[in-house]
């Protein structure tokens, strides 16, 4: 009691965060959980059903169409979107300008900071056959014919992979460059002693000193496998939607779309189940409760 007392101020400040998530995410888990269960409409009865939503799912081929192009693109997503920025962040350490490393790494946060509405835009722009930038280099330099990058499904999926991994490389390479700055410089001192090069310095030192800021990023970056919609939505077109439509455009089109909020419920809990079992296996796998 006396603790309770000592740190009422922390206690009440906590209030409004706890209200928050009570509101806006515990309070619609449970309702959606609900719904899963539920023959739900609008107006009228809602009855049980059971287990019928996730029957109808499980038997549906365009969930696992859309579950198969998840984890396509959002492994995709994972893997480039990883070692490009550590990679990236590894040669701005090594720069000596600091003008043209800030710069830099302006340039490559600004994506960052623009929504997908404004990165589809200029996507589009840049891919389109007939004035896009990329397709004129093509042309001039290789003389290839125009690819209709936006509308092929054989490019269709890496699209959407390099334009993710684009928008977010600055953010995460920012946070490789945290990771890089705390390390000990002494570290780099005894190596240089011992006649280690730059790039025995960087596999000697930086990289294991770097691990525990790479378990965090990787961890991160998986809770986000699932949960890609708004990229998907922007850029999208009935050309390409059977290689990119992803879970979540699933959900989308039960609930919004077809007013069938049972299944689009039911199909919402498997994407929490999906990226609960990844992120288990992901923390045995990386080892992430030894940072």
């Amino acid at each position: 009691m006396r603790t309770i007392k000592k740190n009422a101020m922390f206690y009440i400040m906590m209030v409004p965060i706890v209200v928050y998530f009570v509101i806006f995410a515990y309070y619609p888990l449970v309702k959606g959980l609900q719904t899963s269960f539920q023959d739900y409409k609008l107006m009228g009865d809602r009855p049980y059903i059971g287990f019928d939503n996730y029957d109808l799912v499980i038997h549906d081929p365009s969930f696992w169409d859309a579950l198969w192009n998840t984890l396509y693109i959002g492994g995709g997503i994972l893997i480039v979107g990883f070692i490009a920025p550590l990679l990236i962040a590894l040669s701005l350490n090594e720069v000596m300008k600091s003008w043209f490393k800030k710069t830099a790494q302006m340039l490559l946060y600004v994506p960052h900071l623009l929504s997908w509405v404004v990165i589809g835009g200029i996507c589009i722009f840049l891919l389109s056959p007939d004035t896009g930038l990329v397709n004129m280099l093509l042309m001039k330099i290789f003389g290839m014919n125009p690819i209709n990058f936006m509308a092929d499904e054989s490019w269709a999926r890496s699209v959407m992979i390099g334009s993710a991994v684009w928008k977010d490389m600055g953010y995460n390479c920012i946070l490789f460059l945290a990771g890089i700055a705390a390390i000990n410089p002494s570290l780099y001192e005894a190596a240089r002693m011992d006649g280690a090069t730059r790039w025995e310095q960087v596999r000697y030192v930086t990289l294991p000193q770097l691990m525990n800021t790479m378990k965090v990023i990787f961890l991160l970056n998986t809770l986000g496998i699932f949960r890609i919609f708004d990229q998907i939505f922007v850029m999208r077109n009935p050309a390409i939607a059977s290689k990119v439509d992803v879970l979540m455009m699933y959900t989308f089109q039960k609930g919004i779309m077809e007013i069938r909020f049972g299944p689009a419920a039911a199909a919402s809990f498997f994407v929490v189940l999906f990226t609960l079992l990844l992120t288990v296996m992901v923390r045995k796998i990386t080892r992430f409760d030894e940072v």
